[in-house]
């Protein structure tokens, strides 16, 4: 057990060890089911068949067994139809799920910290055009027919009317972002039948959660409501791909009113040219959201009604937020993460790799062979950290990851483990105790490399920024 806060609340570091009754089996089905997709379910044979009958044998005894069944029966035989596909995607999102909330339970046990009430999800909204979900819904079911090693430009190609009928509708974004991403990766792969590793869960991931997204219901926000009271932010999670840039804010917000503390989340996304890299991220970013400049200065923010999900995402305007007191990241971690309330997770997103709990770690004896990966051992458990998912955009590096005695970041799970993706530390500089942070560089820097690489993206954004321009001024 490790202490994790100044007021004596332990961590069961001892549980990240202990196997999750069921996860295995779990996985295991899931693991057959999206073996199956691999040469697709025009023709299934009986590896196929039997890939089928492990997720029908996962759900057994639950409200989906009948119609789960009955799907598989006529996937094996070739005749699956789109409410087939849309109950084998279902039966699969379900046993993801049951793997998230065995995991979220499992690291609600190692934190220690409350959980906070279920939410009664809402049901309004407007119901999107149907024609065009309808549209996508069959172009996922054509894919699950030819399977990854079936795949062809045209059969991916099939996806652009789609998105592009999508993205004329503001109630369809998500969807389309995530229809238009998942065929990208499929183009850059084609053609199939020559791909030498497939990417089977990821791509079985994708699938099923873009063919219930095209259900009526998916696409309706969730429920929200308003939070004033202090924000403290924790850290900052970057993630970064060719083509978009996301940071994600950790935070405990303390209401006003005197309620319990929880724990939420702000994030802020833009569009980049792969170009625009590390430090100049940031050039994206900032001006979309103040809280960047309040986490880089170690500020907590006041808010002022600032719109809430039931998930704790607040949904930021800077019209509602103005920089408060100094907040040091560590000492709010010490003295009101213990206490502070997990946010609940929405049906549709229960997946493991939404796990990210925010913790705190001390005490830890930190090991690192060479420039290999880093290892905590604490209190005689090892925890592996996930130092590739530290961004570039910042000063923290394996190294000072490595020769720190505290660190605050992310539990997440992944291959088979807990991982902790570190958002800062604490180490020692010349006899002093110096915090390095992820998202130190957010609102600017002086540090010598983080202004550098400002300097490097601000030339590369401007020269974008006229080219842009001139095209449009023609």
């Amino acid at each position: 057990m490790v202490p994790a806060d100044e007021g004596g609340r332990l961590m069961r570091t001892d549980l990240l060890d202990d196997p999750v009754d069921g996860l295995d089996e779990a996985l295991a089905a899931v693991d057959a089911f999206d073996d199956a997709l691999v040469a697709g379910l025009l023709r299934p044979q009986p590896a196929q068949t039997d890939g089928l009958a492990a997720l029908v044998d996962a759900l057994a005894g639950t409200p989906l067994a009948s119609l789960v069944a009955e799907a598989a029966d006529k996937a094996a035989a070739g005749a699956a139809g789109e409410d087939h596909f849309v109950a084998l995607a279902a039966a699969r999102t379900a046993l993801m799920g049951s793997v998230h909330d065995a995991l979220t339970a499992r690291a609600a046990d190692i934190t220690g910290r409350p959980a906070a009430e279920e939410t009664v999800w809402s049901t309004e909204g407007e119901e999107p055009a149907a024609n065009v979900l309808a549209a996508a819904r069959a172009w996922l079911c054509d894919l699950a027919r030819a399977g990854w090693q079936g795949l062809d430009h045209e059969l991916v190609g099939g996806a652009a009317p789609v998105v592009s009928a999508m993205l004329r509708d503001p109630a369809l974004r998500r969807q389309a972002t995530l229809l238009d991403g998942f065929s990208a990766e499929l183009a850059a792969s084609c053609p199939g039948a020559t791909l030498e590793r497939i990417p089977v869960r990821r791509w079985a991931d994708l699938w099923s959660r873009a063919l219930l997204l095209t259900l009526p219901g998916a696409a309706r926000t969730p429920a929200r409501s308003t939070a004033t009271g202090r924000l403290l932010p924790l850290g900052v999670d970057v993630q970064e791909h060719a083509t978009a840039v996301q940071a994600q804010v950790h935070a405990v917000f303390e209401p006003a009113d005197g309620a319990p503390p929880r724990l939420v989340r702000a994030a802020v996304s833009a569009p980049k040219p792969d170009t625009v890299v590390g430090a100049g991220l940031w050039q994206l970013l900032r001006p979309r959201m103040s809280l960047l400049t309040a986490v880089s200065e170690g500020r907590a923010m006041e808010l002022d009604a600032m719109p809430v999900t039931s998930e704790g995402d607040l949904l930021w305007d800077d019209q509602r937020a103005r920089a408060g007191e100094s907040a040091d990241p560590f000492a709010t971690a010490r003295v009101a993460l213990a206490t502070a309330t997990d946010p609940v997770t929405a049906p549709l997103d229960r997946h493991p790799v939404r796990i990210a709990v925010p913790v705190l770690l001390e005490g830890y004896a930190a090991e690192r062979e060479d420039d290999g990966p880093v290892t905590f051992t604490v209190a005689g458990h090892r925890l592996a950290v996930d130092t590739d998912r530290v961004p570039a955009a910042g000063p923290l590096t394996p190294e000072a990851i490595a020769a720190s005695g505290a660190c605050l970041g992310l539990l997440r799970w992944d291959a088979g483990q807990f991982l902790l993706q570190p958002l800062a530390v604490e180490t020692t500089v010349r006899k002093k105790t110096v915090a390095v942070h992820a998202g130190a560089w957010a609102g600017g820097t002086a540090d010598k490399a983080g202004a550098r690489a400002e300097k490097a993206a601000t030339d590369a954004v401007a020269v974008l920024r006229e080219r842009a321009g001139r095209l449009l001024r023609s």
